[in-house]
């Protein structure tokens, strides 16, 4: 299992971390989603490559802002 780790900008609360989930969970290869409005961390977990612009893209898509931590 792969960890990634993103700082998410502009969640508020637990109705955003419900959207961030929502969409980074389509990506393809991500098994695991942790995902935090307080902290505005994301984890991202997979058993194979997870392709970080399209969690990036994903993350755009649900209406936020991310950058790769580690």
């Amino acid at each position: 299992m792969s960890s990634i780790e993103y700082k998410v900008t502009g969640m508020t609360c637990g109705h955003c971390e419900m959207s961030v989930r929502e969409e980074v969970g389509q990506v393809p290869g991500v098994e695991g989603i942790e995902v935090s409005a307080l902290s505005g961390r994301l984890v991202v977990t997979g058993s194979g490559a997870v392709d970080d612009a399209q969690v990036l893209a994903a993350v755009d898509e649900a209406g936020y802002a991310a950058v790769r931590v580690r």
